[in-house]
């Protein structure tokens, strides 16, 4: 039953997804990416602060690397969600443990034993035969820029995510991690908002109605939610179960870019978001159980175990 929080924690995500996108037509990236940043520093403070935890870190170096990299990712993310159907842009970000296998397979060939894991590479090709059929639809309508801005949030998540396992296995609380994430989205927003300016004046786009600010609130609940449910499922959870429960994401956005906007995917569309899907189920199973080393992140990493 605990595995089961991967499931709430993916449909809070796409919650989120769906209140970027609505959101993305009142405020700009990086302000969305400030409010987030705002609204999960406030709960993980008064976390903290409840529990009696310490925002005390011996690492700031790694809170650092890990907060510039995921805010890129989620910057990318964001201005993705805005412009491409919703099923696309969440379908491109979920490929971060695919990417993962790449690293580490990379990595593992160049530095080790120089052996092929032929069941990951052939999970990872299929990942990419689904891409491919998943964009041949959206670069027929020009938004060829926003595919290309999905496909690098999922990499650089990927990069992100190794970080938080580095944090993990370091001995460094999940509430601080969270918490400097969220200090480092609120800087970024307020510095990139700057920067956009040019050196002209800078103007925020003002608060009109309830409704912006509600989707602004839920945008930052919705993302903190789902962080500490993700937490808690790899903490207290079947580490496979919950790994590949997180893809039911993929599909809770499919079903909202449907009823809410209204997206409509011919038969290579659905055929690319099955067989991504697919392919990043057979890598986290290949990892996480057919592997010596997966059997070790599994029993030491519980955080991250997509690696």
């Amino acid at each position: 039953m605990q595995s089961l929080w991967m499931l709430f924690a993916s449909f809070m995500f796409a919650i989120m997804g769906v209140c970027v996108k609505l959101a993305s037509d009142m405020y700009s990236t990086s302000e969305i990416v400030m409010y987030r940043g705002i609204i999960g520093m406030t709960v993980m403070s008064c976390t903290i602060l409840y529990q009696g935890g310490s925002f005390k870190t011996t690492m700031p170096g790694q809170h650092l690397w890990r907060g510039v990299v995921g805010v890129i990712a989620l910057w990318l993310w964001f201005y993705a969600i805005a412009i491409l159907p919703l099923a696309t842009a969440m379908t491109l970000n979920y490929m971060a443990p695919i990417w993962i296998a790449v690293i580490l397979l990379a990595g593992g060939w160049w530095k080790a034993t120089k052996q092929v894991e032929w069941p990951l590479v052939a999970a990872i090709a299929m990942s990419f035969v689904g891409v491919t059929l998943l964009l041949q639809p959206v670069f027929e309508t020009d938004q060829a820029a926003g595919a290309i801005t999905a496909l690098i949030s999922g990499m650089l998540s990927a990069l992100a995510y190794l970080q938080v396992r580095k944090l993990g296995l370091l001995g460094e609380p999940e509430y601080r991690v969270v918490f400097y994430f969220s200090v480092v989205n609120f800087l970024a927003g307020v510095i990139g908002h700057v920067a956009s300016a040019g050196g002209g004046p800078v103007i925020w786009h003002a608060h009109t109605s309830g409704y912006g600010i509600g989707l602004l609130a839920a945008i930052g609940l919705c993302a903190t939610m789902a962080q500490m449910a993700m937490t808690r499922a790899y903490r207290l959870g079947k580490t496979l179960v919950v790994a590949n429960l997180q893809y039911t994401g993929i599909v809770f956005s499919s079903f909202w870019g449907v009823v809410i906007f209204g997206d409509l995917f011919d038969w290579h569309g659905w055929a690319g978001i099955g067989i991504i899907l697919a392919s990043g189920i057979a890598a986290t199973y290949y990892n996480t159980r057919n592997t010596a080393r997966g059997a070790a992140i599994a029993r030491t990493d519980p955080i991250a175990s997509e690696v």
